[in-house]
């Protein structure tokens, strides 16, 4: 198991998109992962951190706590008060990051607008599980 900051610093990779090796587009894996991503987001916007954590990938769960994580999203997420608005501005399919394990992923990133903050973006990475379900891996707000 990984420290806070090996975390932070893999989900701090899962953003840049341009270091990901990228894969053949696959609309159907993308819009996939993109639903995906839009459910797990609905319970970040509802507070209910425990329930996120608890539907993220085994990867995501493996690096950081319940209880760190609820600590973390509540950090950054309360001061930005209720989104308002979200969309989707781009998907990009990758198989693997530095450092980090084999995919595939899609890098979903969000124009968001919340109450405390215009203008945000908000890159949610889901994981192709061995289940064949999309689960989220990363996120990071900038």
């Amino acid at each position: 198991m990984g420290t806070r900051r090996e975390f932070v610093a893999w989900l701090s990779a899962l953003s840049l998109a341009g270091l990901a090796r990228p894969l053949e587009a696959d609309e159907s894996a993308e819009a996939a992962a993109a639903a995906a991503g839009k459910v797990w987001l609905d319970l970040v916007d509802e507070g209910c951190y425990a329930s996120g954590w608890d539907a993220a990938a085994p990867l995501f769960r493996q690096m950081m706590s319940r209880d760190q994580w609820h600590r973390a999203v509540q950090s950054v997420r309360a001061p930005l008060g209720r989104c308002l608005s979200r969309t989707l501005t781009s998907h990009r399919l990758v198989d693997s990051f530095p450092g980090g394990p084999s995919g595939p992923y899609v890098v979903l990133r969000f124009e968001s607008e919340f109450e405390g903050r215009a203008c945000v973006v908000e890159t949610v990475t889901p994981a192709l599980g061995p289940d064949e379900s999309w689960r989220v891996a990363g996120y990071y707000v900038s």
